[in-house]
């Protein structure tokens, strides 16, 4: 395996097909060295040999193994991107306690321990262009309203906005951007159909390409105007 550790890194926790298969894609063409983390990394091997990156089996919330993966990277971390999020539909009343406590802790809980972990690591770096590295969390629109039957992912969304906030209040004064974006539209994938509602209405989905295109945007944002939040809605969708 060629010598990486010149090159920055960047690590994804909670990869796959569609938006981190497309950060992905982003970040090696601009030369990151990447790792991907995923409980089974079986679905990865192609994306995997088309971006260099190396593969890491992780369940995002055990704290001690991803305290380890992010200590031992070889090189200057970054950029840390959080994706995993676990949904249990139902009401309220008949919700399964410990299936909520499992979501939460996937949704909310991981998220804490990679910005942890990635705050610790990126706190000892020298400063590039102004900044140690990037944080991002993949947030949904389930993180500024709840819905029906959707309490355990509201509380999860909830819970790592607010995790997302009070990291950018406290880390962007030390060089390291924290941001939060809201997904607020569905991801356009090829087993899932684009919207319609009467009309041919292209790009009523959420590209991923250009979701990834916004992830780099932060990236790549001057310190002196750092977003901590934003909304991606595809044009169709009501307010």
């Amino acid at each position: 395996m060629a010598d990486t550790s010149s090159k920055p890194l960047a690590l994804i926790v909670g990869a796959g097909a569609g938006l981190s298969a497309s950060l992905a894609r982003a970040l090696s063409r601009e030369g990151y060295a990447l790792h991907l983390a995923a409980r089974s990394t079986d679905k990865l091997q192609r994306l995997a040999a088309e971006t260099g990156a190396q593969l890491h089996a992780l369940d995002g919330t055990d704290a001690e193994k991803v305290r380890q993966l992010v200590a031992g990277l070889q090189g200057a971390l970054r950029v840390a991107c959080y994706n995993p999020s676990a949904r249990v539909r139902g009401p309220v009343a008949e919700l399964d306690p410990e299936q909520v406590r499992e979501a939460v802790e996937v949704t909310a809980f991981g998220a804490f321990v990679l910005g942890q972990a990635a705050a610790k690591r990126m706190l000892t770096q020298q400063p590039e262009d102004g900044r140690r590295g990037t944080i991002l969390f993949t947030g949904a629109s389930a993180g500024v309203k709840g819905f029906a039957q959707s309490a355990p992912f509201a509380m999860g969304k909830f819970a790592q906005r607010g995790l997302a906030q009070s990291m950018a209040r406290e880390l962007h004064p030390k060089g390291i951007h924290v941001a939060w974006i809201n997904i607020d539209g569905g991801i356009r994938n090829a087993s899932r159909p684009e919207r319609t509602e009467g009309a041919d209405n292209p790009d009523s989905m959420l590209d991923p390409d250009a979701i990834a295109g916004e992830y780099m945007n932060l990236i790549h944002q001057h310190r002196s105007a750092w977003s901590d939040e934003l909304v991606l809605r595809p044009w169709v969708e009501r307010f």
